[in-house]
């Protein structure tokens, strides 16, 4: 496969439009200081929760390779569907099978970000707990799609998240919503389904892309706002 071809939108176009849409609402809701709490609750900036909501969208795009699993059939140039969402197969000329790829958008970012939330609050014990919880909830809903890999309701990670967090830790719920929401859903339904990808006949799966991008970009947005609002009241 050409590196060009490792790089493409994680959902059809009108799909992906609608998390930008939502990306520019929270945007304004910023500038006019409406969510300003929240994202201070979470522990970072507005202006750097700005940012990492928009390298997020933009890192989307973006697959690093690091292994690859035969197939003898691999679908190409085609758009998914699962539970209402739109899901892109990219256009593959020439392949080595499936390619197994992190996702920059999906998995790198939240990664980084979870890392950053959990050595400044040190919950680990309850990180550990809420990310077990979330994982075994989306494993459990995590669904083989012939041409994308694994894909996950779009409303289970970032629903699951809020309550858990809310329950294990009502003071410091946004942070690990955020970080449970996120380590849990890849965990969950990627790493822990990287043995059912073969067979599906898809040219990348993805780490944190499609299937999961979705639910996960959610997470950042309304998992934490349910959480750090239900504080404040």
């Amino acid at each position: 496969m050409q590196s060009s071809q490792m790089h493409y939108l994680p959902l059809a176009p009108a799909f992906f439009a609608m998390l930008v849409g939502i990306f520019l609402i929270v945007v304004v809701l910023i500038q006019i200081r409406v969510l300003r709490y929240a994202y201070l609750t979470l522990g970072v900036s507005p202006g750097a929760a700005m940012l990492l909501l928009a390298a997020s969208l933009i890192g989307s795009y973006i697959n690093i390779p690091v292994a690859h699993l035969p197939e003898r059939i691999v679908q190409s140039g085609q758009v998914v569907s699962f539970f209402g969402m739109r899901y892109v197969v990219p256009v593959v000329e020439q392949w080595p099978g499936t390619v197994i790829a992190v996702n920059v958008g999906g998995a790198v970012i939240p990664g980084l970000l979870s890392l950053y939330l959990l050595a400044k609050h040190e919950f680990w014990v309850r990180a550990a707990i809420a990310t077990a919880i979330i994982a075994a909830i989306v494993h459990a809903l995590a669904t083989p799609v012939s041409g994308v890999g694994i894909a996950v309701p779009i409303f289970v990670p970032p629903i699951a998240t809020a309550i858990v967090a809310l329950v294990l830790a009502r003071h410091h719920a946004a942070p690990l919503a955020y970080v449970s929401g996120s380590l849990g859903t890849l965990i969950g339904a990627d790493l822990l389904n990287l043995g059912a990808v073969q067979g599906l006949g898809a040219p990348v799966a993805s780490i944190g892309g499609a299937g999961t991008f979705d639910g996960i970009f959610l997470t950042g947005i309304v998992a934490v706002l349910l959480a750090s609002f239900s504080r404040r009241a």
